[in-house]
């Protein structure tokens, strides 16, 4: 597809948060974002052959619904303010998910920011995520479906701004947009887009120092994780498209 052709098809919004994104509509394709962990974890297990990954807001729901599943098909992982919820088998770090752990099970999940984010867009009619590790995964597949609203999805830290969610927006962004100027003003959604590749073109080439910088990053070395955030950081190392399949349930394509 050329760039002209994408340019001509797609609308496309950043919101660094969730709370940012519109009440009162919903985009014809969502991709939630969230770096440090949740979407990098999301096409981890995935790619490691997981049947599925459930996503919750809520820890007492994801406990509930999991029960109902055969402990042996089932793996509960639970992240609060960066460490694993008691009663969990894992929290939210993507290497703790091998293949050997997570094969075949339902993988039940509630993080802090990101499965807030995948419930704010679930009823959208795609849903997918994104990490620095899939990237060009989800790239590829908007680039070939080119839907005509779209919306980049940070998932933030409480309700704040994170960067390094904002920073893997504008990496999908500056694919897609390829070169700003006025005269593709027309697919650029609103200011954000461009705040997003700024953000992305400036560190692209050392994303785990940003990282390091990011507030969530500085919390998560605190806890003794600074080995999640380099992984983190590597570009396109897993060929794997998370999409809903029903609200809250992803898949890998």
């Amino acid at each position: 597809m050329t760039y002209a052709q994408i340019l001509n098809t797609v609308k496309l919004f950043v919101y660094d948060t969730p709370e940012l994104t519109p009440t009162d509509r919903l985009p014809d394709c969502a991709v939630v974002i969230d770096v440090l962990r949740a979407t990098t974890t999301i096409a981890t297990v995935l790619a490691a052959g997981a049947e599925a990954v459930q996503a919750f807001s809520d820890i007492e729901q994801l406990m509930e619904v999991s029960e109902r599943w055969d402990c042996a098909l089932r793996l509960r992982a639970g992240e609060r303010g960066g460490s694993k919820v008691e009663g969990c088998d894992l929290g939210n770090s993507p290497l703790e998910c091998t293949s050997e752990r997570v094969k075949g099970k339902r993988f039940f999940l509630s993080t802090t920011n990101g499965t807030r984010a995948l419930q704010r867009v679930e009823k959208s009619p795609t849903v997918l995520t994104a990490a620095f590790v899939n990237d060009q995964s989800v790239i590829d597949y908007l680039q070939r479906q080119q839907p005509e609203t779209l919306w980049l999805v940070g998932s933030g830290w409480q309700g704040s701004y994170s960067l390094e969610d904002t920073a893997c927006a504008g990496a999908i962004a500056h694919c897609l947009l390829d070169n700003l100027s006025h005269e593709n003003a027309e697919a650029i959604g609103n200011d954000e887009v461009i705040g997003a590749i700024a953000l992305y073109c400036q560190w692209q080439s050392n994303l785990l120092e940003l990282f390091r910088l990011s507030s969530h990053g500085q919390r998560l070395c605190r806890l003794g994780q600074e080995a999640d955030l380099a992984y983190c950081a590597k570009r396109n190392c897993l060929q794997v498209l998370p999409t809903q399949k029903k609200p809250g349930v992803l898949m890998g394509l």
